[in-house]
């Protein structure tokens, strides 16, 4: 066989494998880390802060079982922050980007009286979303939006551009004393070829990998504390 023959055979083996590892995405991966732990019933649900994102272009809902009640689970959620809590996920992933984050074992009085309004960090530079709604021990929903003024103006994004994002955690709790916790995820953004590439490859299956495993660290943090 020719040496041109080998080389378009071997590209021809590299396209067949990128088509069937994208088609495996979008019809087997992408579906599953969507509704990650959620009913059908959870995925359709109406949640507090749906409406502040209505055309979103990216909709995930995640969910997870807590054997604690809210009460317990609660003062993990709204310590959350870069400069708080953290966020119970891969603190050596995010200090990879610069942001700073230590994640705690325990519950610190300090951070305990958030309201609506509060800006909860995402960066040391002071970028972060803010509360938009806040029912003790039911919900707590973070609401971005680049285009408005204030710690919601993302770094770096260009003339333009924008990003608004809902971010909510809802607790529900069980007859038999245990929590389901709902995590809610609405994001818009101008479409450009460059920012769908970015939100739909990068953002997006980055941003599950890190939530899932704030969920875990949630659990586990609240189930240690409530035996």
């Amino acid at each position: 066989m020719s040496k041109n023959k080998v080389l378009l055979a071997t590209l021809g083996g590299f396209a067949t494998a990128a088509v069937a590892a994208t088609l495996t995405y979008i019809l087997a991966v992408r579906p599953w880390h969507l509704r990650w732990g959620a009913s059908d019933a959870e995925v359709d649900l109406s949640l507090p802060g749906d409406d502040l994102v209505p055309e979103a272009k990216l909709k995930a809902t995640h969910a997870i079982s807590i054997q604690a009640s809210p009460t317990k689970i609660w003062p993990w959620l709204v310590q959350i922050g870069q400069g708080r809590g953290g966020f119970y996920s891969y603190d050596w992933l995010e200090n990879s980007m610069g942001l700073d984050i230590h994640t705690v074992n325990e519950i610190n009085p300090e951070f305990q009286n958030l309201k609506v309004g509060d800006v909860i960090p995402l960066a040391p530079d002071g970028f972060g979303i803010p509360v938009a709604i806040l029912e003790s021990e039911k919900s707590l929903v973070l609401h971005g939006d680049t285009r408005l003024p204030g710690p919601g103006k993302a770094p770096e994004m260009k003339e333009g551009d924008h990003l608004a994002t809902v971010w909510g955690f809802h607790l529900f709790p069980q007859a038999d004393g245990n929590t389901r916790r709902v995590e809610r995820i609405f994001i818009d953004w101008n479409e450009t070829p460059v920012n769908n590439f970015f939100y739909r490859v990068f953002l997006e299956p980055g941003s599950f990998i890190m939530e899932q495993k704030m969920l875990c660290g949630i659990k586990e943090r609240a189930e240690n504390s409530a035996a």
